[in-house]
C-alpha cells in the first residue's frame, strides 16, 4: 500500500471537488501541492493544461474566480499571508457576486515557523476571513491525509452549493517530516 502525502491528498481533494482550472501563486511552501496538481494533470515544471501560475493573489481571485460566469469552477492555491492582497477581490467580487471558488492556502506563523515577521498577518488570517464572511476550514497534522482530501473536496462542494468562496487553511509544518 502506497502512502499518500498531505500535499497529494490536498491536490486530489481539489480535483475531486470539480475544479476545472487551478491558479496558484508560486511559493516554496505550497510547492508540494502545486507539484501534485501539475503531475495529476499531466504536466511538468509547474504548468499543465489546467494548472497555471499567476503573479498575485488578487489576480488569481479575479481570473479563476470568474470561471463561474462561464459555467466553470476553479481553485486557487496560495499562502495565507497573501490574503492581505486577496481580501478586496474575495469580498467585492467572489463573495458579492455569489461566485463559487475554492481557495486552498497553507498557513504560516504556527509551530515550526522560521520567519518572525510572517506572524503579523498569518496569525490573524482565520479570524479576518471569518469576519469578512468567508467560510474557513482548518487542517493540520492532527488530521490524516485522507481527512485532508475529504475536507478539501467537501469545501469545494460547499462553495458550489452556497455560491460563494470557501477557504481551506492547511498547516504543512511537520506534516510530512519536513518543513514544506
Amino acid at each position: 500500500m502506497t502512502s499518500v502525502s498531505y500535499a497529494e491528498a490536498a491536490a486530489a481533494g481539489i480535483w475531486d471537488a470539480g475544479a476545472e482550472r487551478v491558479g496558484y501563486i508560486p511559493s516554496v511552501t505550497v510547492a508540494p501541492v502545486i507539484s501534485a496538481l501539475v503531475e495529476a494533470d499531466g504536466g511538468a515544471d509547474g504548468t499543465s493544461p489546467h494548472v497555471t501560475p499567476l503573479s498575485r493573489e488578487e489576480e488569481a481571485i479575479g481570473l479563476i474566480g470568474a470561471l463561474p460566469l462561464a459555467g466553470g469552477f476553479g481553485a486557487v492555491v496560495m499562502q495565507d499571508n497573501g490574503f492581505g492582497n486577496a481580501l478586496t477581490a474575495l469580498t467585492t467580487f467572489s463573495l458579492s457576486y455569489h461566485l463559487p471558488l475554492l481557495v486552498f492556502a497553507n498557513t504560516r506563523g504556527g509551530l515550526g515557523e522560521y520567519n518572525s515577521m510572517i506572524h503579523s498577518i498569518s496569525q490573524h488570517a482565520p479570524a479576518l476571513l471569518r469576519t469578512a464572511g468567508l467560510p474557513v476550514f482548518e487542517l493540520d497534522r492532527r488530521s490524516s491525509p485522507q481527512d485532508w482530501r475529504d475536507a478539501t473536496t467537501e469545501a469545494g462542494v460547499h462553495a458550489r452549493m452556497t455560491y460563494r468562496p470557501v477557504v481551506v487553511l492547511a498547516s504543512f509544518w511537520n506534516t510530512d517530516g519536513k518543513v514544506a
